[in-house]
């Protein structure tokens, strides 16, 4: 089983998009640095906030701050730096096929033009790094998804959306062990 040894969260930097749903990958990780006790701070040469911590393994916990599309740049150099490999990398980041409370695990695939997925999978030279998928839902057309994402959910969607953090955050343990089918098995099953 290969260990997760750099989580990202995307999303991005400045107050003006802290609330809106393509930074759910930034709350998500947020929450994550205080479950695991990980200080995050800036770090100019992973053009990014992180943090390093002790679990079994270490872990690198990353939020890039190059602004989502150019995402790649920060998760390359930090992977570059501590030697690691796609496969050892978590991704978490907003998804509008999936509606707000749901959220899906898996290695590879396309990115769904999802803009930060499509720079990483660039940047790393592979695709086969691992998503933690959070659904935001999506408007109902497509010239509107620009739009949606740079804006705050409404209040029910932002109550899934935290919910489906807490929920899948009760599965790190097994993320961070390597443990995916368990994971997937707990997040995926209906409760």
């Amino acid at each position: 089983m290969t260990a997760i040894r750099l989580i990202v969260g995307l999303g991005n930097p400045g107050r003006d998009y802290a609330r809106t749903r393509h930074n759910a990958g930034f709350w998500w990780l947020t929450q994550c640095a205080e479950n695991l006790r990980v200080v995050l701070k800036p770090e100019s040469r992973f053009f990014g906030v992180a943090g390093r911590g002790m679990n079994a393994a270490e872990i690198n916990l990353l939020m890039p701050q190059t602004f989502m599309n150019l995402s790649g740049k920060s998760v390359a150099a930090l992977a570059r730096f501590y030697k690691i490999v796609p496969d050892e990398i978590l991704v978490v980041h907003d998804e509008l096929d999936l509606p707000p409370g749901v959220a899906r695990l898996k290695q590879g695939g396309g990115h769904g033009g999802h803009n930060g997925l499509k720079d990483i999978a660039a940047q790393l030279g592979s695709p086969q790094f691992w998503r933690l998928r959070l659904g935001i839902g999506h408007p109902g057309q497509k010239n509107e998804v620009a739009n949606y994402v740079l804006n705050p959910p409404r209040t029910d969607e932002a109550d899934l959306i935290e919910s489906v953090i807490i929920q899948s955050l009760g599965v790190l343990p097994e993320i961070l062990r390597g443990d995916f089918a368990a994971a997937m098995l707990k997040l995926h099953t209906k409760a």
